[in-house]
């Protein structure tokens, strides 16, 4: 089922005013990333089917000429929103493994524990993951789900190059994303152990570790 579909089977959208409005972003930010900012806090109230061009235009501060000009519709906004967010927090799981050190084991402990709490504590998310799972269906499964493991495993392959070797990075990369994602389900809460640095720990050093370091051509050392 896509974006539009889930719009058009729910009805005309009408305006949402559950929770609190966000401040809204700074005027002097660029066009294209007030109008992401104002979708993402749109999404969070009411969620996809509820939003219209309109609801974004009005939080963005801009008109809804200009919400097609740079995106060319809801769907197209929706698509790049994803896009964005999944940058973003590919962004903060890369420098939290540079900000680990040189321990195989701590890097990919702060992956997980970033990648959890970014995806926990995303307000426009858990409204979807909660009432609308569905529209997240062509992002994360099928087709949609190789193309964003695909884009994962070269965005953190500079950092598995590390450990593995750039002949192993992506490969290192791919799987870590497939384990720790079969854990961050879009289908249900985020896991509180994932969030937790001692749960997730125990979890890495279990299950992820030791494969990743077989590619490193080591034994790891397993700690509790």
């Amino acid at each position: 089922m896509t974006v539009r579909q889930v719009t058009v089977q729910r009805g005309e959208p009408r305006h949402g005013t559950r929770g609190r409005n966000p401040a809204p972003p700074p005027a002097a930010a660029p066009v294209e990333e007030r109008i992401l900012t104002a979708a993402a806090a749109c999404i969070a109230r009411v969620g996809v089917g509820k939003t219209t061009l309109d609801d974004v235009a009005r939080e963005a501060g801009c008109s809804r000429a200009t919400v097609y000009r740079y995106f060319g519709g809801k769907e197209e906004l929706l698509v790049a929103l994803v896009h964005a967010e999944a940058a973003r927090l590919l962004d903060a799981v890369r420098r939290a493994a540079d900000g680990a050190g040189d321990d195989l084991g701590d890097a990919l402990v702060a992956m997980a524990v970033t990648a959890a709490r970014c995806l926990s504590g995303h307000n426009a998310l858990r409204f979807v993951l909660a009432h609308e799972p569905e529209v997240l269906l062509g992002f994360l499964a099928f087709d949609g789900g190789d193309r964003f493991l695909q884009r994962a495993a070269a965005a953190l392959a500079p950092t598995f190059a590390r450990w593995v070797g750039p002949e192993h990075a992506e490969r290192a990369a791919e799987w870590c994303t497939r384990v720790l994602l079969a854990y961050l389900t879009p289908f249900g809460s985020v896991p509180a152990a994932l969030t937790d640095e001692a749960e997730a720990r125990r979890l890495i050093h279990t299950f992820v570790l030791p494969g990743v370091a077989g590619l490193a051509g080591r034994t790891p050392v397993l700690t509790g």
